[in-house]
């Protein structure tokens, strides 16, 4: 790698001053997956019994701290870094994994060589809300260096009842001896460690974890919107959060369209792009899988003639970055329809037909409600502006559905799903307090933000953008126009969810909005 060899020369004053690049590398691997549905999580699993947790040492006890993060707090690089001194051992790492995964005998997974076993097991439970009891092994051991050194290695929760046989298949692949059981989740929400027997350290996981999260809490705050910082890392002293709850109202397996897609017919949709989006291949495959046939179709292909809107039931506008938002989020978009009068007719014409549908998803969101004067029954919509965080959002939110006309959501109503949220100016701006109450009022607010409660999410992340009263997704009075957010064309089979319930079947309940449109063109 070039790089390495890279030099800067400076004067600082009267001394010249020169940097050259590290003298390190790291090579990265990728390689296939043949079932993402088979993926390993570090979040340990309070919901099957008892469970132990597994140590496979690949270090073999040698837990040396050169060049560990152990070292680096106390301003020392060390003398002996970690490494693979018998690769055999590593291979059969792989295979014993591979073998254990493919039999579900693990529920969590975390290596431990980034920051070592204190880490590792910190960072379970932090995923899993829960606490962890944990005995280091070998007496006289030093504890420090069990715990910091970042040795090869990982943590591996199994059940109980299957520990015996996790060891053996770990024993079959040559780890035997360094394969041992360390600990237990424990209820009471503390983490314990033991060393010889006797105590070591005793802490509960929410003190623990807010140290863990205080380094990116003060540099969010110098970064960030202050109190979004504060609001997230306060978020933590909620002991009785419980994350990611979904409720579903309705049977999510149950094809509502399949009448419909049965006769073969597949009604046209316009799958609309411009230049930045890149959310129209999930979007296409999304109305596809409800019995649609979804129609790339391009700004340029309105302008140039060689589409039009009146050949289309539906139309989808997509998120992305049209115009990398420098005209703002969605607004030069529209403007290129409100400023151009034979696309300004051609979109008024079709908002205006009565078999037409309509849904607006991120960027498709804020150019539609940009477009709103065009638009029947949108007079109360609002704005979207920057995120009251002041970046760019990326993450899992949760959403109420709630009673309205939209026809996406029909049979929807009280339910509350995780959604893929990526936008930067997402925050609805209404023109005062008062407004908003009264568009949520007037029952054209088709989603909210709630936090795992499922309360009217206020606060930061539960609240990604802050839009007051969590507001998200709008519809029209008639419910043919639905504008939201988040990207539900992005989480609509229950593999393209971060996490899930277990019990969720091929299509996650985000799909039945996309079959809701199909059953009402009929």
């Amino acid at each position: 790698k070039d790089s390495m060899s890279m030099k800067s020369v400076w004067r600082d004053g009267e001394a010249d001053k020169a940097v050259t690049a590290p003298l390190s590398l790291i090579v990265s691997a990728f390689a296939p997956v043949a079932d993402i549905r088979r993926t390993l999580t570090p979040q340990l699993r309070t919901d099957r019994g008892e469970t132990d947790l597994l140590l496979v040492d690949l270090g073999q006890g040698r837990n040396r701290l050169g060049g560990s993060a152990l070292a680096q707090v106390y301003k020392a690089l060390g003398e002996t870094p970690p490494d693979l001194d018998e690769p055999a051992l590593l291979r059969g790492f792989f295979a014993a994994i591979q073998a254990l995964g493919n039999s579900d005998r693990l529920l969590a997974y975390h290596d431990r060589s980034d920051g070592g076993l204190f880490v590792t097991l910190c960072e379970m439970a932090f995923a899993g809300h829960t606490g962890v009891a944990v005995s280091l092994g070998a007496p006289g051991a030093d504890p420090l260096a069990a715990l910091f050194a970042e040795e090869l290695g990982a943590v591996l929760q199994v059940r109980r009842a299957d520990t015996a046989a996790v060891l053996e298949t770990l024993a079959e692949h040559g780890l035997g001896q360094c394969s041992h059981v360390i600990g237990t989740p424990q209820a009471d929400d503390r983490i314990e460690i033991r060393s010889d027997g006797k105590p070591l350290l005793s802490q509960t996981r929410v003190e623990l974890q807010r140290a863990w999260a205080e380094t990116t809490f003060r540099l969010q705050s110098l970064r960030d919107n202050p109190e979004c910082a504060r609001e997230e890392f306060d978020a933590l002293l909620d002991t009785t959060d419980p994350g990611i709850h979904p409720v579903v109202g309705f049977d999510a397996g149950e094809d509502v369209a399949a009448p419909y897609i049965a006769t073969g017919v597949r009604p046209r949709i316009a799958i609309l792009r411009e230049q930045g989006v890149n959310g129209q291949v999930e979007m296409a495959a999304a109305f596809y899988r409800a019995g649609f046939e979804a129609v790339d179709v391009h700004m340029s292909d309105l302008l140039a003639g060689r589409a039009t809107l009146a050949d289309f039931l539906g139309l989808a506008a997509c998120g992305g970055f049209s115009y990398g938002d420098v005209l703002g989020a969605g607004q030069g978009w529209a403007k290129s329809v409100l400023f151009h009068s034979a696309l300004r007719d051609m979109f008024t014409a079709f908002f205006a037909r009565p078999d037409s549908f309509t849904l607006g998803v991120c960027n498709g969101c804020q150019m539609l409600s940009s477009l709103k004067e065009l638009i029947p029954g949108a007079d109360a919509w609002p704005r979207f502006v920057r995120n009251r965080s002041e970046q760019f959002e990326a993450r899992v939110a949760q959403l109420e559905i709630l009673e309205s006309p939209s026809l996406f959501f029909t049979g929807m109503s009280g339910s509350v799903l995780p959604i893929a949220v990526a936008h930067g100016e997402g925050r609805a701006e209404f023109g005062s307090a008062a407004a908003a109450d009264s568009v949520m009022e007037s029952g054209v607010v088709a989603a909210r933000y709630v936090d795992g409660h499922a309360r009217v999410a206020v606060a930061y992340p539960a609240n990604p953008s802050g839009s007051p009263l969590g507001i998200t997704g709008l519809t029209t009075t008639d419910g043919r126009v639905t504008i939201m957010m988040p990207h539900p064309e992005r989480v609509f089979r229950t593999l393209q969810h971060s996490w899930h319930p277990d019990d969720w079947g091929e299509d996650a309940p985000w799909m039945r909005m996309f079959r809701n449109a199909r059953l009402w063109v009929g």
